[in-house]
């Protein structure tokens, strides 16, 4: 665990490390001490420690930087501080908090139901039957909506690829550069066809693909992935970079290729 969370001391001296960080060289005690809610005598005491560990240089009057030290030992508490966060947020609050679940079958409040996930959507079945489990707040016919709590367990996925088409900008000859059978072809197998630019929307309109949404393509199909549904993003050259950083960003495993063009 984070040593910051172990004790006021070490807590104290992550928050002015980080307020050294932030304000290097120039440095001012003063707001150090205001920021960190501690007197600025506080502040230059725990400064000169940091000092005398390695992780912080004096440079001279009011001037310091932080150390690579110092940087490894900031990047190391972040990271077990965000270790804790995730598991508060994924073990203690997803147990207390209530989410919504389609009935399968009909579901009466305090019920204790088994829950799965289906094509990315939270399914409740009455009983324990499966390795993840809840109980109903609500009564609930088949196909409703109710309010699960308690959770427990584990919901068994595995998490969604994307493969991202390429189409040429409409300078290059945009849809009509295309065999429409093959992007066709290269969606039929994907749970969710996002698209991205104008070009891409046509194609697929050309090929008789049904569209999630043309908005925010990239950050669609990483919520896509995150609940285990495949997902073909059609977007126009001009626009892969930003898909492509948006599934970076949700650390979601993609590939890029290009449309078939048309027989000339």
């Amino acid at each position: 665990m984070s040593g910051a969370l172990e004790d006021k001391r070490t807590a104290t001296r992550l928050r002015i490390l980080v307020e050294i960080a932030d304000r290097q060289p120039a440095v001012s005690q003063g707001e150090v001490a205001e920021a960190v809610g501690v007197t600025s005598q506080a502040v230059s005491e725990y400064t000169r420690q940091l000092v005398e560990d390695g992780y912080v240089e004096k440079e001279g009057r009011s001037r310091y930087r932080v150390t690579k030290e110092g940087v490894d030992w900031l990047f190391q508490e972040a990271k077990d501080l965000r270790r804790f966060a995730d598991h508060v947020t994924d073990d203690v609050l997803e147990s207390v908090q209530e989410d919504a679940a389609i009935a399968t079958e009909d579901v009466a409040a305090g019920e204790t139901v088994t829950l799965t996930l289906r094509r990315g959507l939270l399914h409740a079945t009455p009983g324990e039957g499966g390795p993840a489990t809840g109980v109903a707040t609500t009564d609930a016919e088949a196909g409703e909506d109710v309010s699960i709590t308690g959770f427990e367990g584990v919901i068994e996925m595995d998490p969604g690829g994307v493969t991202v088409v390429q189409v040429p900008p409409a300078r290059s000859g945009g849809s009509r550069a295309l065999d429409g059978a093959s992007l066709a072809a290269a969606c039929d197998d994907a749970d969710v066809v996002v698209a991205a630019g104008v070009e891409a929307v046509v194609a697929l309109r050309k090929a008789d693909v049904d569209v999630e949404t043309s908005l925010a393509a990239g950050d669609v199909a990483a919520e896509a992935a995150a609940r285990g549904l495949e997902s073909v993003v059609v977007a126009t050259t001009d626009l892969v970079g930003r898909v492509t950083d948006a599934l970076r960003d949700g650390d979601v495993l993609y590939e890029v290729t290009e449309a078939a063009r048309a027989a000339e």
